[in-house]
C-alpha cells in the first residue's frame, strides 16, 4: 500500500488559521496578550498529541477551535488569567551590509593596509562564495514566485532538508521535511496563493535570504544552506516574537 503523505497547508491559511485563534482569545478577554497565551497553549496541546492522533485529525482547525475554547474556559473558571509578557529574543537579524563584502574583512584591511597575499586571496575566495550564494537564492526565489516545483526540485540538493521555526505560535512540522521532491513540494504548497503576499531577497544573517511579509508585516523569513550550486538546507522562521524587527510600515 502507498503510504500517505500529509497534506501541506499555505503560510496564508496557517496565518488565518493564528489569527482565527487569536480573536477568540480577544473577543472573550479583550486582550492580547492573554490572547497570545491562548494561542500558545492551544498549539501545545497540538502538539502534545501523538503523530497518529494528530493525523486522524480531518480538521486541525475545527480542532484547535475547540481546544482554544476549552482554554478560555479554563482561564475564566480559575479567575487566573495573568498577563505575563513574553519575552524572546530574536534568532534572525535584519543586516543593512553589503551581501558581497564582509564587515569582519573590511575591518581587517582598514587596520593592516599591507595585507599578504593570504589575506587576499581569503578576501577574494569569501566574496566570490557569497556571490555564488546570492545567485542560487535569487534562483530559489525566482521559482517560488513561480510556484514552479519542477524547477524548485532541481535547485534543492537531493538530500535537501526544510526546518521550520513556528515556535509554538504558529502550527509548523515538528521534524524536517527531508529529500528534495517532498522539500520542493513543502516549499510550493506553504507559498501557494501568495497573492496577498510580498516575497523580497534581502540580507539574513549576512547573507542573501528571503522575506515574505503581507501588509507590511514580516511573516517568514528564510535562510538557505548553500553547497556549489545547490540548496541544501531551507530554515524557515515563522514564530512571530522572531519575526518583529522584519515589518516594514
Amino acid at each position: 500500500m502507498a503510504e500517505t503523505r500529509p497534506a501541506v497547508e499555505s503560510l496564508v491559511e496557517l496565518l488565518d488559521e493564528r489569527q482565527h485563534l487569536l480573536e477568540i482569545g480577544l473577543w472573550i478577554f479583550d486582550s492580547a496578550i492573554t490572547a497570545d497565551r491562548i494561542v500558545q497553549e492551544t498549539y501545545r496541546r497540538w502538539y502534545a498529541l501523538g503523530e497518529d492522533e494528530r493525523a486522524a485529525i480531518a480538521v486541525p482547525r475545527a480542532w484547535l477551535t475547540r481546544a482554544a475554547g476549552s482554554v478560555c474556559l479554563e482561564l475564566l473558571a480559575s479567575l487566573k488569567a495573568e498577563e505575563v509578557p513574553m519575552v524572546t529574543a530574536p534568532v534572525v537579524q535584519s543586516d543593512r551590509a553589503s551581501l558581497v563584502h564582509s564587515p569582519l574583512l573590511d575591518q581587517v584591511a582598514h587596520r593592516e593596509p599591507g595585507l599578504d597575499e593570504g589575506r587576499r586571496h581569503l578576501r577574494r575566495s569569501t566574496q566570490a562564495m557569497l556571490r555564488r550564494h546570492a545567485r542560487v537564492v535569487h534562483r530559489f526565489a525566482a521559482a517560488c514566485e513561480k510556484g514552479d516545483t519542477a524547477t524548485l526540485e532541481t535547485i534543492l540538493a537531493a538530500d535537501a532538508m526544510v526546518v521550520s521555526d513556528g515556535g509554538g505560535k504558529v502550527r509548523a512540522p515538528l521534524s524536517p521535511v527531508l529529500g528534495a521532491s517532498e522539500a520542493a513540494r513543502f516549499v510550493s504548497a506553504l507559498l501557494s496563493g501568495r497573492e496577498s503576499l510580498a516575497l523580497a531577497v534581502e540580507p539574513v544573517n549576512g547573507r542573501t535570504g528571503l522575506v515574505l511579509r503581507r501588509a507590511g508585516q514580516a511573516i517568514a523569513v528564510v535562510s538557505l544552506t548553500v553547497a556549489g550550486h545547490e540548496v541544501t538546507a531551507v530554515w524557515v522562521v515563522l514564530n512571530p516574537d522572531k519575526l518583529r524587527s522584519w515589518h516594514r510600515p
